[in-house]
């Protein structure tokens, strides 16, 4: 047993959410010996669920989900968070939208609800680890310092929205998909004799249906909650106006005033007047930016640093100087200027193959 895995035979809570990667970690981890059972998290609230049918999480997943756990031969429970999944993401999720952030409830949910309140659930069940269908590693080196680094399949790495989770989240989780890229997951699945070996993936949030997130943010805002106001172009002119800075996100072309003899990109937005600023393309380049909540995995970045940075969960790396400040603060300084520097996302630091942490995006209106 290398230190990806628990060196005893314990009991090992793995989440299913009725897809491939779930399954087969956990039939590997039930082919290692384990004690293992399958979980979903229920996150769709009773007024939702004829909405999410097809969704991660939603009524034919649970289902999907219960039938793997039986073919491969372990128990499954459906837990039940929707009320914690609102409070938690959802409404993580609009607020940032109000004050003209671009949110990322998938680094959210992972660190509040699945390795947050549901560690505290399932160890009640004498569970030692969480395990899940992750493209990433996360190596045990001992009980308080476990290493987060890039999964083999680069093209499916996700350790960008584990970050945030702390040492103790990490110590306590199993990714056995790690050193597999998809198609020998895949390959796996076929073998094994389960249906869902070419099942395909949903790339969406899960607790939206289809792609619409405007339709989402609409039917959750008060309509007495007003955010609309002026398009102001890159010399305060006001140009248009519109009816709420839910609806724009920094880099966005669609949805903008025309007649203006070039394109024009959303460059900031400004919760407080509820302008949203448009400019040129070159208007969203930018040298550096300043990044808050800063969270290290290993130790504390304290002096300027040389790394990597990916900006957005799709978004290649781009080499970068980091540079702590005080309150938890930290800027980085672009090798090369970058384009559509989101407030709100996460700015993640690596260092080769090892994640060292990150944190979220500031505006541009914050100063050093």
């Amino acid at each position: 047993m290398n230190i990806l895995f628990p060196k005893k035979r314990c009991r090992i809570v793995v989440g299913m959410s009725g897809g491939v990667d779930s399954t087969v970690a956990a039939l590997l981890l039930k082919k290692e010996g384990f004690d293992v059972i399958g979980i979903t998290l229920k996150v769709w609230t009773d007024s939702c669920m004829s909405r999410s049918l097809e969704k991660c999480c939603g009524p034919e997943a649970i289902n999907d989900a219960r039938n793997l756990a039986a073919q491969i031969g372990i128990p499954h429970y459906t837990i039940d968070e929707a009320d914690f999944f609102e409070k938690e993401v959802i409404h993580y999720f609009l607020e940032e939208y109000r004050q003209g952030r671009t949110p990322n409830p998938c680094v959210k949910c992972n660190e509040k609800v699945k390795f947050g309140r549901l560690w505290s659930k399932v160890r009640a069940w004498g569970a030692e680890y969480i395990a899940t269908g992750h493209y990433a590693v996360v190596e045990h080196q001992d009980a308080i310092s476990p290493r987060l680094k890039k999964a083999k399949d680069k093209t499916r790495d996700q350790s960008y929205f584990l970050f945030s989770l702390s040492p103790f989240q990490l110590s306590r989780i199993l990714t056995p998909l790690g050193h597999l890229e998809k198609k020998e997951v895949r390959a796996i699945a076929k073998e094994a004799g389960l249906s869902i070996w070419n099942k395909e993936e949903s790339r969406d949030l899960c607790f939206v249906a289809g792609k619409n997130y405007k339709d989402f943010i609409e039917e959750k805002i008060d309509p007495k909650e007003s955010n609309a106001g002026p398009i102001l172009d890159e010399t305060g002119k006001v140009i248009g106006v519109h009816q709420g800075i839910e609806r724009y996100t920094v880099g966005q072309r669609r949805g903008l005033p025309g007649g203006q003899g070039r394109p024009l990109y959303v460059v900031d937005i400004d919760p407080l007047s509820k302008a949203v600023k448009v400019g040129s393309w070159q208007s969203l380049l930018k040298t550096h930016c300043f990044v808050a909540g800063a969270h290290w995995i290993e130790k504390e970045i304290q002096t300027t640093r040389k790394v990597t940075v990916k900006l957005r969960y799709n978004y290649p790396e781009v080499p970068a100087f980091i540079t702590p400040l005080e309150n938890g603060r930290f800027r980085v300084d672009f090798e090369s200027p970058q384009f559509g520097i989101s407030p709100g996302q996460a700015a993640v630091c690596y260092e080769g193959d090892t994640v060292l942490g990150g944190g979220w995006i500031e505006r541009d209106s914050v100063k050093d």
